[in-house]
């Protein structure tokens, strides 16, 4: 990377987990082991365990894949500066995390602990499983079509636009009868592709407004500062880092749209040109080069990604 180049973090949200994951870092890295059990001790249990050895199906639970995405993406961000030197991209000039990825941007940042972190989202994980019971639904994909039509689609089927992730892929969240609905209805306006998702419930939708009082409240009690480094929040792509305006962009987000396409394109037009994602998976980075091709991604998600790095 270019030293005069400016450069973001970004962090990965649900989906991003993996069986395995971290687990590297935990056996070579202190700084990692560090994170990975300082996690399990405040959560009382063993997330690591869920995490190393599985099984799949027990680690995708929204309680366990919510916070062991965080665990790997602050074990990668520690591990990092501690092979690289703590000056080494010490100060990006704003952060951002997708849905969840914005729990692991706050630790990052320092505007929470790890520990209040780790509580917090798990917590926000029994919050959406409780909202899922009660409001059982779904979500899909939309491939190649105009966001305007997706709207539309949107309110004519009572379905939600809960991500817009990139010029060609917005995510549509609902019950399941009216995602069908949604899904029929694009494919005969033209869509190229529409993806059901294989997912526990409907996402950043009015479905999880049941999940929003007890969010707020668990936001309320945890110690969360100002954040010393921007952080571009999903619901409304600017920038955050007054504590009042993290929390409500917390609350917010639980049931509010992922305008990701729109953060990516704020950060490119505030003059980033380096895009490093920390933490498991590579969606992101796809996602910023579909947004704008002429941007640098650098992944950072292990042990051989790190020392990649180190060595360009």
């Amino acid at each position: 990377m270019n030293q005069q180049s400016k450069y973001a973090f970004l962090f990965p949200g649900q989906g991003a987990q993996a069986v395995g994951m971290g687990y590297e870092l935990y056996q070579e890295s202190d700084e990692a082991k560090t994170i990975f059990d300082s996690i399990d001790t405040s959560l009382g249990r063993s997330l690591t365990k869920i995490m190393f050895e599985g099984p799949e199906d027990e680690l995708r639970e929204t309680i366990n894949a919510q916070p062991a995405i965080l665990a790997v993406s602050l074990a990668c961000l520690h591990t990092m500066r501690s092979e690289m030197g703590d000056s080494f991209l010490s100060t990006p000039a704003m952060m951002a995390g997708h849905s969840l990825g914005e729990y692991s941007a706050l630790a990052a940042s320092g505007a929470l602990s790890v520990t209040e972190a780790s509580l917090l989202v798990q917590k926000r994980g029994e919050l959406m499983q409780l909202a899922c019971d009660q409001n059982p639904g779904t979500m899909a994909a939309i491939l190649g079509m105009d966001q305007e039509e997706i709207f539309k689609i949107a309110k004519t089927s009572g379905t939600y636009v809960s991500n817009i992730n990139t010029q060609e892929q917005i995510v549509i969240s609902g019950e399941k009868e009216k995602i069908q609905i949604a899904m029929d209805m694009a494919s005969e306006k033209g869509a190229k592709r529409v993806i059901p998702l294989n997912v526990g419930g409907a996402f950043h939708s009015g479905l999880m407004e049941p999940a929003r009082d007890g969010l707020a409240a668990a936001v309320e009690s945890v110690k969360l500062v100002n954040s010393s480094i921007p952080i571009v929040a999903n619901c409304t792509a600017k920038p955050v880092s007054e504590s009042s305006d993290i929390k409500e962009e917390l609350v917010t987000q639980i049931s509010g749209c992922v305008n990701w396409r729109q953060t990516i394109e704020f950060m490119i037009d505030e003059g980033v040109t380096d895009f490093y994602e920390i933490g498991p998976g590579r969606a992101l980075s796809g996602m910023v080069k579909k947004i704008n091709k002429e941007m640098n991604t650098y992944n950072i998600s292990d042990l051989a990604s790190i020392r990649e790095l180190k060595n360009t």
